[in-house]
């Protein structure tokens, strides 16, 4: 097993952007984006690494971006290790065999774009937020309206949504992200730009969903990142990834509760058994708890592609 990874450098190469998972570095029009094997919960990065956890986020995210290509054009430049060293070597950084080996199956060289300061949120089920929302709303002449979308009353726990709905949510550079009206998100980005963002992710989303049913997994939700490039919307960041998205098993659906999830759930329900306060610093996880996350995340590349993680 290769090593986890939990923190990168690349020397005489600036680093753009310390994320919660990815480190993001700076090659002037181009970046190089690690995904790490970090793992936040409660909006704290643990100081235990998830083995592997970091290739699973990017091979899956190339396997999407494929399976977008026809709705979306992406920020994808390559993720052939050899274009990156060279890229790195070509923006004056340092490459030795260590950072090689860091690289393999996680990095992605993109096109650096302007990203919206919206997350956009596509949701097929009621779950999450979304669920604690409908549950502290008023109904109005027979729905629920949160952020300006009415839902039916009389809906449970993980229940189908009649339609899926896009749910934009503000990007916060701590804490959570705060959803909000597509009214609201129109006032930041504009009404047209909205309305294409809103248009890119139920299409992702739809096409998405239709071809995991086909592996017997059902995505609840999931959120996308877009930028512009060239006067041209495109999506960046990860995509339908275990980060991202709630991947359930549609053979063990059962509305009426939460669902068993291939994502970091299991880290959330080990951590709710401590006193921990949910800040800063993150208690270490316990080996078992971070193999059995790992698998979890194994078992959605498997499940999704078909094959084992390389």
């Amino acid at each position: 097993m290769s090593r986890i990874l939990t923190t990168t450098n690349i020397a005489g190469i600036s680093k753009f952007i310390t994320g919660k998972v990815r480190d993001v570095y700076d090659l002037g029009d181009k970046l190089i984006v690690i995904a790490t094997d970090r793992l936040s919960a409660f909006d704290v990065v643990l100081p235990t690494g998830i083995p592997n956890k970091g290739k699973v986020l990017t091979q899956l995210s190339l396997f999407w971006y494929q399976q977008a290509a026809s709705v979306v054009e992406n920020h994808l430049i390559s993720a052939d290790a050899s274009v990156i060293v060279d890229a790195i070597r070509s923006a004056g950084g340092v490459v030795d065999d260590n950072l090689v080996a860091d690289l393999d199956g996680r990095t992605m060289l993109v096109k650096k774009a302007t990203a919206f300061p919206i997350e956009c949120v596509a949701r097929g089920y009621i779950s999450g937020s979304l669920w604690k929302e409908y549950k502290a709303f008023p109904a109005h002449g027979g729905q629920v309206f949160i952020h300006g979308v009415g839902i039916p009353v009389g809906l449970r726990e993980s229940d189908r949504l009649p339609e899926p709905i896009f749910t934009p949510a503000t990007k916060a550079e701590s804490g959570h992200d705060e959803n909000v009206s597509f009214e609201c998100a129109s006032q930041v980005i504009g009404a047209d730009q909205a309305e294409k963002l809103r248009e890119l992710t139920l299409g992702i989303y739809g096409r998405a969903v239709e071809y995991a049913l086909s592996r017997d997994l059902i995505i609840a939700d999931t959120k996308f990142e877009f930028g512009v490039l060239d006067d041209k919307i495109i999506l960046i960041d990860e995509a339908l990834t275990p980060d991202s998205s709630r991947f359930w098993d549609f053979n063990d659906y059962k509305p009426g509760g939460p669902q068993a999830s291939f994502d970091k759930q299991y880290v959330r329900d080990y951590l709710e058994t401590l006193t921990w306060p949910k800040t800063y610093p993150g208690p270490e996880l316990p080996a078992e708890v971070a193999d059995r996350t790992a698998a979890k995340y194994a078992d959605a590349y498997r499940r999704i592609t078909g094959a084992d993680l390389a």
